[in-house]
């Protein structure tokens, strides 16, 4: 049993996407102005804390790369008012005008551009380099992460958001170190340098360009604060949209079987609606920046003409003609990088969205083991005591090192589970388990039934440890399975699943996922006791054959057989078995039943199973119901009982 995400959760989900109330990323504030609080810093400091020392000489390289083409830049436009001056103005007043200044000069600014355009080349294949290694990096550390999470995460976040944080997520951020951070560096830097040689040519036109920046500024801000929370909307909508998508791919035979294609249809078209609305909203706002920028600057260079023009008549040889020329081309160059930092903005605002969805779930606390027995290979003296040995023996024992009295113990592995008393919720409002008492001796067969969500499948995953219990205790082999690390613990059982989950790669290597050092004899020994070696033979590589993760070429009663194989190649002491024949045909059931028989031959086993006729074998049969066991016994004792068991079985509810 899962506790799937209710619609609070993914409420919850969408206010944290939106920002915190206090301290956010970056946050549309009253009024569309964009908030840059004291989580903006950290949040950048934490996503370049992902570079790698090999990475840092390409960045310095990339910043003095950016910083040489800046200065040749203004180098370049100062240079165009020298040529005027000094070459230009001189040849109008010469009866046989002399072009070799003219050649010479010419021959610098060539050059210059040159550098220019090495600089920047080299600037953009580091850059590539660089970003790519950070992502490399980011997604390497979230998947990884991903893994030490609990059963619980998975159970109530929906598969499609999480694999929208390793796409769109990631890819926001690709934009912004590969591009918008080095745009933002490059235009400061320009901006600097192209003030400083400004206000050497002129100070009060300098104050004119500062005016029109101003307002640049102003209008910037309020259009981009204006959709800063769109595009932070709009990256929850996508995860949205992406988990339904996955959901329904996953149950398109059961949306035809239905014929729910037009409901779902229609559920699509509103969810992709509220993502396009979001997406037009944003995109409209960040689009009109540029134009607006870009007609402001143009008025910005009409003014400076006109003023200029009239130091440069008037203002006895302060302003040339020559200097003018340079002065306009720097103010081109000084408007352009302000547009580029307020364009960048929105990329800024849509990656820190996408960093703050990704921190959200590498800050999620990892799977709690406090655990320290461990699972060891033995072997057994004469006198039936224990050593621990490094080669498999195929005798296994618990290494119990007593914290109190020091003394290390060696307890052979049995299958021997016991419950006292265990209760268990999901969630501290509704209580799932009460009271649950059962024991199951080595070798033993216990079986589980009940209705749909009465507590069967929490009860074996209470025995693994996907959830730990609130109240009692569980006992395996005598030890508080507190005591034992997890992985240890679940090295000791094998499981079969209703759903059953293969993994692209060959039929070899799915049934070996239950012990990947195994053999092929090994291999085919366990496929032979779940029966499956016959279909299998029968593939056209055999046991070589390559198959999908979602098992598209075999039947749901194959793939559950592979699965019943790779659980039988682990020979763990105890299995769980929940509900694994439910794929199963009834001819199929009866070929593979025997092979069940030799898998759970020896070991504790725990079956839950709707049909009752796979369980009437079993040592004891527990009904669950309202999370609590109200009956168990054999099955003949539970028909002599006539109650909850006698009515499922006979379908007589009188």
């Amino acid at each position: 049993m899962s506790r799937k995400q209710t619609k609070a959760d993914i409420e919850k989900e969408k206010q944290q996407d939106k920002g915190p109330q206090t301290g956010g990323a970056i946050r549309g504030a009253a009024g569309g102005k964009i908030r840059f609080d004291s989580d903006t810093g950290k949040l950048l400091v934490r996503l370049f804390s992902f570079f790698e020392r090999k990475y840092v000489i390409r960045l310095c390289i990339v910043a003095l790369c950016v910083i040489a083409a800046a200065l040749i830049s203004v180098r370049s436009s100062m240079f165009l008012g020298e040529v005027i001056d000094n070459c230009i103005k001189p040849m109008l007043i010469q009866s046989v005008p002399d072009f070799g200044p003219l050649k010479t000069a010419m021959v610098k600014m060539a050059g210059l551009y040159a550098l220019s355009v090495v600089a920047i080349l080299t600037r953009q294949l580091l850059m590539v380099g660089v970003s790519n290694g950070l992502l490399y990096k980011i997604r390497m550390t979230l998947f990884g992460h991903l893994q030490t999470l609990p059963i619980g995460y998975f159970d109530t976040h929906p598969y499609g958001d999480t694999m929208s944080r390793f796409t769109n997520d990631i890819d926001n951020i690709r934009q912004l170190v590969s591009q918008s951070l080095t745009e933002v560096f490059s235009s400061t830097i320009s901006i600097i340098t192209v003030f400083a040689a400004m206000l050497s040519l002129s100070w009060r036109l300098t104050l004119v360009v500062i005016l029109t920046i101003v307002v640049i500024y102003f209008v910037s801000i309020g259009v981009g604060g204006a959709s800063s929370k769109n595009f932070t909307l709009r990256q929850t909508s996508l995860g949205l949209i992406n988990a339904f998508i996955e959901e329904n791919l996953n149950g398109q035979k059961v949306v035809q079987v239905f014929c729910h294609e037009d409901k779902i249809k229609k559920e699509f078209d509103e969810k992709n609606e509220d993502l396009r609305r979001k997406s037009v909203t944003a995109n409209s706002l960040a689009g009109i920046l540029m134009p607006i920028n870009a007609s402001l600057g143009n008025i910005q260079y009409v003014i400076l003409a006109v003023v200029g023009g009239y130091f440069a008549i008037n203002g006895n040889g302060s302003l040339t003609l020559g200097m003018l020329a340079s002065f306009l081309t720097l103010s081109r160059n000084f408007t352009r990088p302000v547009t580029m930092i307020s364009q960048q903005v929105n990329s800024l605002v849509m990656a820190l969205a996408g960093a703050r969805r990704i921190f959200r779930v590498l800050d999620e606390k990892p799977e709690e083991d406090e655990g320290y027995v461990t699972l060891v290979p033995a072997e057994e003296k004469e006198d039936g005591s224990l050593t621990e040995t490094d080669h498999v023996t195929g005798t296994w024992a618990w290494k119990y090192p007593h914290k109190t009295s020091g003394v290390l113990e060696y307890i052979k592995v049995r299958g021997d589970v016991r419950f006292f008393d265990v209760d268990f919720s999901y969630t501290p409002e509704k209580q799932i388990l009460y009271d649950v008492s059962l024991f199951a001796k080595p070798g033993q067969k216990i079986a589980f039934v009940g209705s749909t969500g009465a507590g069967k499948t929490t009860i074996t995953n209470l025995i693994n440890r996907f959830y730990d219990i609130e109240d009692g205790k569980i006992r395996f082999d005598g030890i508080n399975i507190n005591k034992i690390k997890k992985s240890d613990l679940r090295h000791a059982m094998g499981i079969v699943l209703q759903d059953t989950n293969l993994f692209t790669g060959t039929v070899a290597e799915n049934i070996k996922y239950g012990k990947l050092d195994a053999t092929y004899d090994e291999v085919v020994q366990a496929a032979k006791i779940a029966n499956a070696h016959n279909f299998i033979m029968k593939l056209p590589q055999g046991y070589d054959t390559v198959i999908s993760g979602t098992g598209s070429q075999l039947s749901q009663g194959q793939c559950q057989l592979l699965a019943i194989a790779r659980a039988a190649i682990e020979d763990a002491p105890v299995m769980i078995l929940d509900e694994a024949t439910s794929s199963i045909d009834t001819r199929t059931e009866t070929l593979i039943q025997q092979g069940m028989d030799r898998l759970m031959s020896g070991r504790t086993t725990f079956v839950i199973a709707h049909r009752l006729s796979t369980v009437q074998n079993a040592n004891a049969i527990m009904v669950v119901e309202g999370g609590r066991i109200i009956e168990r016994g054999t099955h003949e004792e539970l028909l002599e009982l006539k109650g909850r068991y006698y009515q499922l079985y006979t379908g007589n509810t009188n």
